[in-house]
């Protein structure tokens, strides 16, 4: 019986799927995370064998502390697994402190730090943007000069469009590099901007196979999301999967993992093509952020959580995704900065769509908003289905033109 340590159980709110999952498939389960385990709801209680509080999931020390006492404990521990990307590295360490088997620290970096990572695959054949690691305006200049603008600069890691700037001339990129707080002590990766369309590739792969793909859509591109109120954006998940244009793409994201020797992990990995052709953009070892695949099971009438506690623990894991639906998310923007103050169209689109409605998130009056760049999920939201792709995404282009929501 395996005993797996897992990271942070309940923050963000679908952690507790992979801990359900673990649970479904006979692991024990020991949870390490920032709250009391008062906190958490009985259910999650009950799926735990242990737990153990720490000041911050993200001290590789208060890891390391809190590992020694579950392996005094018992039984023997297996695995220490994080899903959340920014809780990677630490864990990495942290196993490699306690004789914990599973990905070791370099190729955690190399899945991590976005510069390392390029020049990796460059150097294996990958096509990616050309790049540089600079931390000085000198540095960024001469960068400028070998691709020409626009660039884009953004931290050697993080998750998705966090903190990533696109400057088109000097006096953005002068911008760009106050607002990141660049230095010499805070390197930042630049990248030649690479025009076209952007999405991403996902796959849980055991045992170097690939035992499931799915691929997904951005309209607009990421950057364009973060950056404006004036769109809604959406993730589009396609069930065209066996559509021929996806042929070269499915091949080069096999090359991306085995040039990075992927073993048994989630992988997401975002992509670009356009006049230039295809174009690798990042990789991240763990499953992708808001709640992706909650998507990934609804368009697949399947549980992609229980899958990947399989492959964890058994070894092994076969999906059978149907492939009935595509599904997408559609993010809604407040008109202002403020307090909600309330929604127009919510009856509409009801009565419209009916059932093709999976989820709606409608922050409550009073609500305060978050900012654009909080994300897909950091105001309102809309999930929906259908078996055909362009009518799913007319749905959620439709929702996001007619949903308004208001603050003040």
């Amino acid at each position: 019986m395996q005993h797996v340590i897992f990271l942070e159980p309940a923050f963000p709110a679908n952690q507790r799927e992979f801990v359900r999952a673990l649970h479904a498939v006979g692991a024990v389960i020991s949870g390490i995370g920032t709250a009391p385990v008062e906190a958490y709801d009985s259910e999650l209680r009950s799926w735990m064998h242990s737990y153990e509080q720490v000041g911050s999931t993200a001290s590789v020390n208060a890891i390391v502390e809190a590992v020694k006492k579950i392996q005094q404990r018992g039984p023997w521990v297996h695995q220490l697994v994080s899903t959340i990307e920014a809780l990677m590295l630490p864990a990495a360490e942290a196993r490699q402190l306690t004789g914990i088997p599973g990905m070791s620290v370099e190729q955690t970096l190399l899945v991590r730090d976005k510069y390392m990572m390029k020049q990796y695959l460059m150097a294996r054949g990958i096509r990616c943007a050309k790049n540089a690691e600079v931390g000085t305006v000198d540095e960024a200049l001469a960068f400028v000069k070998e691709v020409g603008f626009p660039v884009i600069l953004k931290p050697l890691a993080a998750a998705g469009a966090a903190g990533t700037w696109r400057a088109d001339d000097k006096a953005g990129l002068a911008r760009a590099i106050e607002e990141s707080g660049m230095s010499p002590h805070r390197k930042m990766t630049m990248e030649e901007f690479i025009t076209g369309h952007e999405g991403f590739w996902d796959t849980l792969t055991v045992n170097g196979r690939v035992a499931y793909e799915q691929i997904c859509h951005y309209y607009p591109n990421v950057l364009d999301a973060m950056r404006t109120r004036d769109c809604s954006p959406i993730v589009m998940v396609t069930n065209r999967m066996d559509a021929e244009g996806y042929t070269k793409l499915k091949v080069f994201g096999r090359q991306v993992l085995t040039a990075l020797q992927i073993d048994t992990a989630p992988t997401h990995m975002e992509w670009f093509i356009g006049p230039k052709g295809l174009f690798f953009s990042e990789i991240g070892a763990r499953p992708p952020g808001v709640r992706v695949w909650d998507l990934y099971c609804a368009a697949n009438d399947m549980d992609l959580y229980v899958e990947w506690a399989k492959a964890l623990v058994h070894g092994d894991c076969n999906p059978a995704p149907s492939r009935r639906w595509s599904a997408g998310m559609v993010a809604l923007r407040p008109n202002k900065d403020g307090r909600i103050a309330g929604y127009t169209g919510v009856e509409a689109i009801k009565q419209r769509y009916g059932d093709f409605i999976l989820r709606m998130h409608l922050p409550p009056k009073g609500s305060r908003t978050q900012p654009v760049e909080s994300g897909y999920m950091g105001n309102a939201w809309v999930w929906g289905r259908h078996p055909d792709y362009d009518l799913c995404k007319y749905m959620l282009e439709d929702v996001g033109r007619t949903i308004k929501v208001w603050a003040e």
